[in-house]
């Protein structure tokens, strides 16, 4: 079974988290998990707002804002 820490190792080596591993992250959370995991998934927020890892997501709804405001 993939754990927390590997989605996020993935994310903060590539720099970027897809949608899939998004829902993947939202599925793992409602499952019982340790505290690396939770660690992991703390350093990925961080990662996140500070820029070090983009967000798919984001980026879609960034792109059909543009689209939207022409």
């Amino acid at each position: 079974m993939t754990r927390i820490r590997d989605v996020v190792q993935k994310a903060i080596a590539t720099g970027y988290l897809t949608v899939e591993a998004e829902n993947q992250l939202r599925q793992l959370l409602t499952t019982r998990y340790d505290l690396e995991d939770f660690n992991a998934f703390m350093t990925l927020q961080e990662a996140a707002m500070t820029g070090k890892v983009k967000q798919e997501s984001r980026e879609r709804c960034r792109i059909q804002a543009i689209q939207n405001s022409k």
